[in-house]
């Protein structure tokens, strides 16, 4: 084989190594849904000010993907963030989806996921260094 080369992407060869990985993965097992399905929500008061949210998306083997939950300190331990939890849920079981999934770190959020009916599928040690990662998943219904 002749050397290669290897170098930062263009935006069109993301898109080309994106439908290559979806291409094989779609031959294994066949799609249940549109490819993403963009679920993103905020909490706001009555006057609009941001409380918090949760940023997601369903992909096409029914799954939701929770990225980002996020509520404002100074709004914490008021039941945001499991209103926005059980909003995005209820979103995606409406779109197909049979699972949620998540990750987060020993300083965010861990025991919050598990009163959320989450369970711990996964840890990652020292990552950050001293830290440590954990993954998450919940069935929907």
């Amino acid at each position: 084989m002749s050397p290669i080369h290897i170098t930062p992407c263009t935006l069109e060869q993301i898109q080309h190594v994106l439908e290559g990985v979806n291409a094989y993965n779609l031959q294994q097992v066949p799609a249940l849904a549109d490819l993403w399905t963009p679920l993103e929500f905020v909490a706001t008061d009555n006057n609009g000010n941001t409380l918090g949210g949760v940023l997601g998306g369903v992909g096409y083997w029914n799954g939701l993907e929770i990225k980002v939950l996020w509520v404002s300190e100074d709004y914490r331990h008021q039941g945001i963030g499991g209103q926005l939890m059980a909003h995005i849920e209820q979103m995606a079981q409406a779109k197909g989806a049979t699972l949620a999934m998540l990750d987060t770190f020993d300083f965010q959020a861990k025991d919050f996921y598990l009163k959320q009916g989450y369970n711990l599928v996964g840890t990652i040690d020292n990552f950050p260094k001293g830290h440590q990662r954990y993954y998450f998943s919940k069935s929907l219904g």
